[in-house]
C-alpha cells in the first residue's frame, strides 16, 4: 500500500515538473512558473473528482470567477491564472498557423457532433463521420480532408490521452492531378518590371530562388551569403534546411535593402524595443541573440506587433498578404492572361531551369523537394517526359 503511495506520488511530481518545463518553453520566466503550477494544482482541487481532460470551459471561467471573488487576490493574480491554464496546451513546438488551424478544425468537429463532450462519443465512428461529410457534403480538396483528418487525431492522442485507435475507411476527397501555372521569362520580367520596393525584391528572390512566399518573408540576415551568392532556407516545408542561389541581379538592391533594414533596427535598439522573435529554447541557450543583428528579419514589417503568444511587443517580419496582393496587381497591369500567384514564381524557376538544360536532381534539391517524382510535374509543363516529343502533324 506504502509503495503504490509512492509511485502515485512520484508520478504526480513528474507531471507537475513536465508542466512547469512546457510553460518556461512558452516564455514564462522561471522565478514566475512556480506560481502557474500553484494556479493549476488550485484548479485541479477546485473540483475534486473530475480530471483535467474532462474539465470544460466553463469550468474554467467558474474558477477564475471564484478567484476573482476571493478579497485576498488580485486582479493581476487571476490573470495570472487564466495564462497559466492557456499555456497548458502549449507544450508542443507547432508553429501558430498550425494551432490555429487545429484549434479550428476542433471546433468545427464538436460543433458537427451538436456540441457532445468528444471524451463520451466513439472517437472513430465520430471522426469516420465528419470526415465523410467533408467529402461527399462539403465537397473540400484532399488537402482540406487530410488537415482535419490531422487535427482530430492530435486532438484525441495528446489532449484527450485517448487514441481513436483503428477507424474504419472513409470517404475520400478526391484529390485532382493538375499542371501547375507557368510563366513565360518574358512574362516573368514583365510581371517584375510592375513591381516596386520592397515587394518588387522579395519577388524578384521567390523567381530567382525558387523560395516559397514564406519561406522569403521569413528570412533572417544570416541566412544571405553575399560572398557565396546562395540564400539558406531555414526550417523550410516539412522543418528541412537547403541552400538555394542568390540571384546576382538582386544583390545591389538587397545590399542597399539591407543598409535601410540596419538604420530601422538601431533605432529599435536605441528604443530598447525588444528583439525579433527566436525559437524559444534558442532563446534560453543564447539570451541576447533576439537582439543580435544577424538574426533580425531581412524583411521586417514597417511597424511594431503583438507576438499572439507571449504578448511581447517586437518587430516582426513583413505581411505576406501584401507581396500576395502586390504580385496580383503586377501580373494585371503587365496584361498577363493567366492566373498569378506568389508560387507562380517558384513553379517558373524550376521550369526555366529545366528549359536551360539543368538537371532533374539539381533542380529537385533547390525546390526542396523530398521526391524526385514532386519535381517530374514541370517535365508535364515542358512536354519532355524524358524526351523532347515533337507533334507528329509537325513532321
Amino acid at each position: 500500500m506504502i509503495q503504490e503511495s509512492q509511485k502515485q506520488s512520484t508520478a504526480s511530481q513528474r507531471f507537475w515538473d513536465a508542466y512547469k518545463a512546457s510553460v518556461e518553453e512558452n516564455r514564462v520566466r522561471p522565478d514566475l512558473s512556480i506560481f502557474y503550477v500553484k494556479w493549476v494544482r488550485a484548479f485541479v482541487d477546485f473540483i475534486p473528482g473530475k480530471r483535467l481532460r474532462e474539465r470544460s470551459r466553463e469550468d474554467i471561467e467558474a474558477f477564475l470567477a471564484h478567484l476573482g471573488t476571493n478579497p485576498g487576490i488580485e486582479d493581476w493574480q487571476v490573470r495570472q491564472a487564466g495564462h497559466a491554464l492557456k499555456t497548458s496546451i502549449r507544450s508542443r513546438h507547432y508553429s501558430i498557423r498550425t494551432e490555429t488551424a487545429y484549434v479550428d478544425w476542433v471546433r468545427r468537429f464538436i460543433a458537427f457532433q451538436d456540441y457532445a463532450d468528444p471524451g463520451r462519443i466513439n472517437s472513430a465512428s465520430a471522426v469516420k463521420g465528419y470526415l465523410d461529410y467533408l467529402a461527399t457534403v462539403r465537397k473540400v480538396a484532399a488537402s482540406t480532408q487530410n488537415q482535419a483528418l490531422n487535427a482530430l487525431v492530435f486532438f484525441y492522442n495528446h489532449v484527450l490521452d485517448e487514441p481513436i485507435g483503428d477507424m474504419e475507411s472513409f470517404v475520400r476527397a478526391k484529390c485532382p492531378q493538375r499542371l501547375p501555372e507557368v510563366m513565360t521569362r518574358a512574362e516573368v520580367h514583365a510581371l517584375l518590371d510592375q513591381m516596386q520596393g520592397v515587394c518588387a525584391l522579395i519577388a524578384g528572390l521567390m523567381y530567382g530562388g525558387g523560395l516559397r512566399i514564406m519561406e522569403s518573408v521569413r528570412l533572417r540576415v544570416k541566412d544571405v551569403d553575399f560572398g557565396r551568392r546562395q540564400i539558406m532556407i531555414r526550417d523550410g516545408k516539412g522543418q528541412k534546411d537547403r541552400i538555394t542561389m542568390l540571384p546576382e541581379r538582386f544583390i545591389p538592391p538587397l545590399e542597399d535593402h539591407l543598409a535601410r533594414v540596419r538604420a530601422i533596427y538601431d533605432s529599435d535598439r536605441a528604443k530598447e524595443v525588444p528583439g525579433a522573435y527566436i525559437w524559444p529554447a534558442l532563446a534560453r541557450k543564447y539570451p541576447k541573440a533576439a537582439s543580435e543583428w544577424i538574426w533580425q528579419y531581412v524583411f521586417p514589417a514597417k511597424s511594431l506587433s503583438v507576438d499572439p503568444r507571449s504578448g511581447t511587443v517586437r518587430r516582426h517580419h513583413i505581411n505576406e498578404s501584401l507581396v500576395q496582393k502586390a504580385v496580383k496587381e503586377a501580373a494585371f497591369r503587365a496584361g498577363i492572361n493567366r492566373k498569378v500567384s506568389c508560387h507562380t514564381l517558384r513553379h517558373s524557376f524550376a521550369t526555366h531551369l529545366l528549359e536551360a538544360g539543368y538537371d532533374i536532381r539539381t533542380v529537385q534539391e533547390l525546390l526542396g523537394h523530398a521526391d524526385v517524382s514532386t519535381t517530374m510535374i514541370y517535365t508535364h509543363v515542358l512536354n519532355r517526359p524524358g524526351l523532347s516529343v515533337k507533334s507528329p502533324a509537325d513532321f
